[in-house]
């Protein structure tokens, strides 16, 4: 086995571990899941029935990750968030009778590469988080999130951009609609009116 599971943790025989992946106490990992290499799933998390993860992506603890969600690689999900499955969520139908799995159809969150979801936030299916995209910790998204964009509050809304290292661009001086990272000096820029676009180094 070229994976790490803690004793406490439950993976079902059919979910696809990636080599060097950890399954941390506590964990649980249903059927027909499967993680791609690198992975941390925390202590508490949960990854539902045929999810599909990338990458060296960190699932942190007591996280919710319902089916059908898809994250690709490289992203991070933060303590106790939750990626929900049903935009109508009812216990029992309209004549009282309790609902079974057959009774609804899962709705999915998707998760570009590199993007972030920080504590406690929640992710109302079905939504798509685009790359390198960070939703502040406590936000709840209920609509589609673009590349870069940094998203607050409840509802979330965009505030702003970030890069690939996560630091809020700052928009260059006589350059409207050019961003910089300051850490890496990478450039991005605008296209259209809720849309960011790598632009490369500094020249």
């Amino acid at each position: 086995m070229n994976y790490r599971v803690q004793p406490s943790a439950q993976v079902d025989d059919t979910a696809e571990i990636g080599e060097g992946s950890s399954v941390w106490e506590l964990a649980q990992i249903r059927e027909q899941a499967r993680l791609g290499s690198g992975c941390v799933v925390g202590r508490g998390a949960y990854v539902g029935t045929g999810v599909r993860i990338g990458d060296n992506v960190k699932i942190q603890n007591y996280a919710l990750v319902y089916e059908p969600a898809e994250l690709a690689d490289g992203v991070f999900i933060g303590p106790a968030v939750v990626l929900t499955n049903d935009h109508n969520p009812r216990s029992v139908d309209p004549d009282g009778k309790q609902k079974r799995g057959g009774d609804w159809e899962a709705v999915g969150v998707k998760i570009a590469e590199g993007a972030s979801v920080g504590a406690r936030a929640v992710c109302v299916a079905p939504v798509t988080l685009g790359r390198w995209a960070m939703v502040a910790a406590g936000a709840v998204v209920t609509k589609d999130v673009p590349d870069f964009a940094l998203v607050v509050g409840v509802p979330a809304r965009r505030v702003g951009w970030v890069g690939r290292a996560g630091v809020k661009l700052v928009e260059r001086a006589g350059e409207a609609g050019v961003w910089e990272c300051p850490q890496t000096g990478e450039r991005y820029r605008e296209n259209g009116p809720d849309a960011l676009i790598e632009a490369g180094p500094v020249g």
